[in-house]
């Protein structure tokens, strides 16, 4: 059983970095043709996708937010992390980490993480 654990920053202050770190066991994120990708959904709206790191480690990411992010892994820990820089209230959300093979939807969820960005 493929399981995505998502552990959060807690409270954000506005302008900071947001850190978040998606776990996953049952699966390797090294396994091709996997991606891992990373999701929010801000308070009364839909899902929005903000980019994935793939099994050879490459990466893609949202044109609206690709300047302030970054998705990075490490693979002793079956991990992968987004870092979302320069946060502003908007970014407030729950996020996701979910996998997903080749252009396939995803087949496994994290829990979701809310993450407030508040002074």
């Amino acid at each position: 059983q493929v399981q995505l654990q998502e552990s959060g920053p807690g409270p954000v202050k506005p302008s900071q970095t947001l850190s978040l770190t998606c776990t996953v066991s049952g699966a390797s994120i090294t396994t091709a043709y996997y991606f891992w990708s990373r999701i929010r959904q801000p308070p009364g709206k839909g899902l929005v996708w903000i980019g994935r790191i793939a099994y050879s480690g490459s990466t893609n990411y949202s044109p609206s937010l690709k300047s302030r992010t970054s998705i990075s892994r490490d693979t002793s820990k079956n991990q992968f992390t987004l870092q979302l820089s320069s946060v502003p209230p908007e970014d407030t959300a729950v996020y996701y980490c979910a996998r997903a093979e080749g252009d396939l939807e995803s087949d496994y969820w994290g829990q979701g993480t809310q993450v407030t960005v508040s002074s």
